[in-house]
């Protein structure tokens, strides 16, 4: 875990739940990308109606995860 100064995190907009990608390249150098995961990335969509389902006759068919 590492702790971010409040003005940093709002300079480069690190939100709560963003990720930081650690990356250090073949000379040493340490870079850390910023991975923006906000909420209600969906909220925009439009619900679909599929009709019913059946969760155990879809894995059946399509197995699990």
């Amino acid at each position: 875990m590492v702790t971010i100064p409040a003005d940093i995190r709002r300079t480069l907009d690190i939100g709560p739940g963003d990720k930081l990608r650690w990356n250090v390249d073949e000379d040493g150098a340490l870079t850390v990308e910023i991975v923006h995961q906000r909420e209600g990335v969906f909220d925009d969509f439009e619900p679909v109606d599929v009709g019913e389902t059946d969760a155990v006759a879809a894995e059946s068919e399509f197995g699990a995860e």
